[in-house]
């Protein structure tokens, strides 16, 4: 008892632990910084794609319709290979499909800014899509599995990185756009992200994420031959239709929140400037602003996640989302609703990674890929529902549909307060170590906080 008291001292990084008890630890903060370094250049590329759109659009001669449709090929490229994704992540590995993904959206950033027609751009961006679809869920998966060898809420901490990486992308993007033309800058953006991906990637490949000794209080996805650097040949545990469902679930909070910002990114600063007589520099403030909020947000959500847990993180994001989305889109005045927006972002910042991570953890990246592709289906639902319902009733009408959803997300929260990871069956957990106490702790209710959860292990081991 007093060895296994010692060993439990040192994974959980308390004084007394013997230095080698602190290797698992060590990797484990080496892991999570790389895995940071890639949500970061995720972000940095797509943002750097996106500001050279109109660039683009003038290169190929499309007409605005044409754009339209071209840009759908980013969305159908990512949508499709999502699923797939997953079963590679499965079979391979989430390590080793992030540093291929990243090689491939890399690679196919250049590619936009060499076509000369919209049938050719829509090609290309099929396959620039279906590269950030294949390195969101990878990169999400391996985040799940971090998380649950942490046993700590971290993934709020990626999702900000990603928010961060877009934001210098679109800066730097924004700063040059006068000065490189758009090949020259989307070739130099493949030259930063194949450095990133060959600096950071074998750091990826050699991490595994190891299954510390002990309490586990977050569930764990999959059993241990399908994990990460497991080596084994098991096929994937077969999830039952409650799992699903579950999963399903969650991918609906997640589609709830995206479509919130997808609405946010197309159609708010034509309602500040349309609607509230805006000055331009002050309408293009509106969505930096609500991107700022997510980052802050975001960059807060451990902390929050630990101290409240995450249903009541996901009800209040919700709730709190659902009135700043009311302000922004009813308010008299400019100023009042760039507050709304930015309460809006706050709200809305951590519900989507804590979705993605209750579903990872719920069908391991079968999971992931699910909520991802749901959540992925709401920014694409978003922009042309808002145009839709504009048309019929008012863009401040419509607007109000975001905090719809965003009180939406609260309430299926709510309702999944209870939601637990389905216990493996018996051929699942042969030939793995014996599970008890992590068994016991997996049936912890999900709006418990995180420090009381690790404590609550504790006292059961």
């Amino acid at each position: 008892m007093p060895n296994l008291n010692k060993l439990r001292t040192a994974i959980s990084g308390g004084r007394g632990g013997d230095p080698a008890g602190d290797a698992p630890l060590s990797s484990l903060t080496r892991l999570r910084i790389t895995l940071t370094v890639f949500f970061a250049l995720d972000g940095f590329l797509f943002a750097g794609w996106v500001v050279r759109i109109p660039a683009i659009k003038q290169q190929t001669g499309a007409s605005a319709s044409d754009l339209g449709l071209a840009l759908l090929g980013v969305s159908a490229g990512a949508v499709v290979t999502m699923m797939f994704t997953g079963r590679m992540c499965r079979r391979f590995g989430s390590h080793p499909v992030t540093v291929v993904s990243s090689v491939l959206l890399a690679l196919s950033i250049a590619l936009p800014a060499q076509t000369h027609s919209a049938l050719t751009l829509g090609l290309v961006l099929l396959v620039f899509g279906a590269a950030y679809g294949s390195l969101n869920v990878s990169m999400n998966s391996a985040a799940v599995d971090l998380v649950a060898a942490m046993r700590r809420p971290v993934m709020s901490s990626f999702h900000a990185a990603f928010s961060l990486g877009g934001m210098v992308g679109a800066g730097l993007g924004g700063l040059v756009a006068g000065g490189l033309s758009a090949p020259a800058h989307l070739l130099a953006l493949t030259g930063v992200g194949l450095l990133v991906t060959a600096l950071a990637g074998p750091s990826l490949l050699r991490h595994t994420v190891p299954t510390a000794p002990g309490p586990d209080p977050v569930p764990d996805p999959a059993p241990a031959a399908e994990r990460d650097g497991a080596g084994g040949k098991a096929g994937p545990r077969r999830l039952d239709r409650r799992t699903r469902r579950l999963v399903v679930l969650f991918g609906v909070i997640a589609l709830c929140t995206a479509y919130g910002e997808g609405a946010l990114a197309d159609w708010g600063a034509l309602h500040l400037a349309q609607d509230l007589d805006a000055g331009a520099g002050l309408a293009a403030a509106g969505y930096s602003l609500f991107a700022l909020a997510m980052t802050v947000g975001r960059l807060s959500g451990t902390a929050l996640l630990e101290r409240l847990g995450q249903t009541r993180t996901l009800v209040a994001g919700g709730a709190v989302a659902a009135l700043g989305m009311l302000l922004g889109a009813l308010a008299p005045t400019t100023w009042l609703a760039l507050l709304g927006f930015a309460v809006t972002g706050l709200g809305l910042a951590n519900i989507f990674p804590v979705a993605v991570a209750r579903a990872g953890a719920l069908a391991g990246p079968s999971g992931v890929a699910a909520a991802s592709t749901l959540g992925y289906g709401g920014m694409l639902l978003g922009p042309p529902a808002i145009g839709f319902l504009a048309d019929w009733f008012s863009l401040p009408v419509a607007l109000t549909t975001v905090a719809l959803l965003a009180g939406a997300a609260a309430l299926i929260a709510y309702s999944a307060r209870n939601v637990s990871a389905p216990e493996p069956t018996s051929a699942a957990r042969s030939g793995t170590p014996a599970k008890g106490t992590r068994e016991a702790v997996r049936e912890v209710r999900a709006d418990v906080p995180a420090d009381v959860t690790a404590r609550t292990a504790h006292r059961e081991g």
